[in-house]
């Protein structure tokens, strides 16, 4: 089975391209939803991550307040680094888990971080969702209520744009609207069918 790494970052639109992926029955592993699920309050993560920061990063309900624990590892990244260090390896060894359940002549694995975690070990080619700061900033205050500022320094924190770029072996440019985005992804659909195929021949 091909294993399509799709990566970009915060607010180029990966979750809107997994879910044009997945409307094709391509089966999408979603590093994200994976991580949510494993810092639930009955998950280890869970006592990991208060053993790590102290129980200020949860809400009241017991569940672990995301923009409190965002907020606090943007501003240190030695903190970042700590939660990043616990976490990879859990999504990636659940990713490996998934994949070896799925049957098709290909899979799209979402990872934020494909490139600066390593993960990319798991992929055999690396989709790049690609925009410009200008558009990212815009899609993440508007969904997350964060302001530019804020928006500005999650961006700062990844993986540059060019340097992104340099390790793809495919892009989207999601620059335009929902209907070329759906072009693009019908486009590399089959170009990813095509190299399957080729692959089991």
């Amino acid at each position: 089975m091909l294993r399509i790494g799709l990566t970009g970052g915060i607010g180029s639109g990966k979750s809107t391209v997994a879910e044009l992926f997945g409307r094709h029955g391509v089966p999408v592993i979603d590093a994200d939803e994976i991580a949510r699920a494993l810092v639930e309050p009955a998950q280890p993560a869970h006592q990991q991550l208060i053993d790590l920061f102290g129980d200020d990063i949860l809400g009241a309900d017991g569940h672990l307040d995301r923009a409190r624990l965002r907020q606090r590892v943007f501003d240190n990244p030695r903190e970042r680094r700590a939660l990043e260090r616990l976490l990879h390896p859990l999504v990636r060894r659940e990713i490996q888990r998934q994949l070896d359940t799925l049957e098709a002549p290909y899979c799209v694995i979402v990872v934020p971080l494909l490139i600066e975690s390593g993960q990319y070990e798991l992929v055999d080619r690396i989709l790049v969702i690609d925009t410009d700061e200008a558009l990212q900033t815009a899609r993440v205050a508007a969904r997350s209520g964060l302001n530019a500022d804020e928006v500005k320094k999650i961006i700062a924190a990844q993986m540059g744009r060019t340097e992104r770029l340099g390790h793809a072996d495919d892009v989207i440019s999601n620059t335009q609207d929902l209907t070329h985005l759906a072009l693009e992804v019908k486009r590399l659909h089959r170009h990813y069918l095509a190299l399957a195929s080729r692959r089991d021949t």
